[in-house]
């Protein structure tokens, strides 16, 4: 590359990089009943798989979307999960299906699944407690941000 085609590539990084910190924008965010979180994307069956395993903690404007490519029942479990979590699915409208509240970490073998109970095309695990806190109810809209 060029000098000066180096510098005009470096130049507009910094542009985008500070429009982006200027618009608070810090990758992949979702916003439900008014409350911001930044998600990790989990929309590859292996980085589904793996999920919030080995996690101690995750910050409390912090979580994990889950992204399938239809609607279906879905069913996830705990295994290697060592915080609690709220499960709440989504439908391919993002409107909240069902909560799974306060998920313990799994300590039996094998561990429970806990089921969507309506199809669901989204996933979003908050910490667990988050979901009360917010006050959601089946219904409502998840945003999300890319």
């Amino acid at each position: 590359m060029s000098k000066p085609s180096r510098a005009l590539h470096l130049a507009v990084l910094f542009i985008l990089v500070g429009a982006m910190s200027a618009c608070g924008a810090k990758g992949p965010a979702v916003e439900l009943h008014g409350q911001r979180f930044t998600v990790e994307i989990a929309d590859t069956e292996a980085a589904r798989e793996h999920g919030l395993m080995d996690r101690t903690q995750m910050d409390a404007n912090h979580g994990m979307l889950f992204v399938f490519d239809d609607d279906a029942p879905r069913a996830f479990w705990m295994k290697n999960t060592k915080i609690p979590l709220d499960m709440l699915f989504f439908d391919a409208e993002r409107r909240l299906v069902s909560v799974q509240h306060d998920v313990p970490p799994c300590t039996a073998d094998p561990c429970p699944a806990y089921s969507s109970g309506a199809p669901a095309r989204y996933v979003l695990e908050l910490n667990g407690g988050r979901a009360r806190a917010l006050g959601v109810v089946v219904g409502d809209d998840l945003a999300i941000q890319r």
